[in-house]
């Protein structure tokens, strides 16, 4: 089921997420469901709070960044391979240099800002499973994972831009929030008053 993703100013995308446990409701559902959604609205990532759920779980899928010639054919086939669930995911370690990338998020369309973060990441994590796991990666996959990993942190890519830009992106994000943005997926947005 193809879920609506929150949209930017909603306070479930500041909160720090809580871990869950194996007997968390309905969690393969949830999964197949926030899959389904990312896919839907064309992302690589989706995390539990763009869903409105603040718990330590977010999805990843970097096939679409397989396509990119500049890559290694085996960069190329690690991507489209790259297909993963984490749950109570903690960070280890970050290293290598940092790199800037533009990127963008479900939950503020239609903006994007370059962003600086590390090339390598350690992360220990539950699968689907809820089976312990630890991965070591760099490049694309590390960034989808450092971006999701923000999201379960309270954090946004807005967050990681220059205070020029932040201000230049005010008024976009303030109407994101109030829905007034074009968008091809189902959403929720925080300053909608129903009717």
């Amino acid at each position: 089921m193809v879920l609506p993703i929150v949209a930017y100013g909603d306070p479930v995308l500041r909160k720090m997420c809580t871990d869950i446990s194996a007997g968390y409701p309905n969690i393969k559902d949830l999964i197949s469901n926030m899959f389904q959604t990312m896919e839907a609205s064309r992302g690589v990532g989706l995390a539990a709070p763009q869903i409105g759920l603040p718990i330590r779980l977010f999805v990843v899928d970097a096939a679409p960044f397989a396509d990119d010639d500049e890559l290694t054919k085996e960069e190329q086939t690690f991507l489209e391979n790259f297909r993963k669930v984490f749950i109570n995911a903690k960070i280890i370690e970050e290293t290598g240099d940092k790199w800037s990338f533009n990127e963008g998020c479900l939950s503020i369309p239609g903006v994007r800002g370059d962003v600086s973060r590390h090339e390598r990441l350690t992360i220990e994590y539950l699968d689907e499973n809820f089976q312990p796991q630890v991965l070591t990666v760099d490049g694309l996959a590390a960034r989808i994972i450092q971006h999701e990993y923000d999201h379960i942190q309270g954090v946004l890519f807005t967050d990681k831009l220059s205070a020029f830009k932040k201000r230049i992106l005010q008024g976009k994000l303030t109407d994101i929030s109030k829905g007034k943005v074009n968008v091809d997926y189902r959403m929720r947005f925080p300053d909608v008053r129903r009717k």
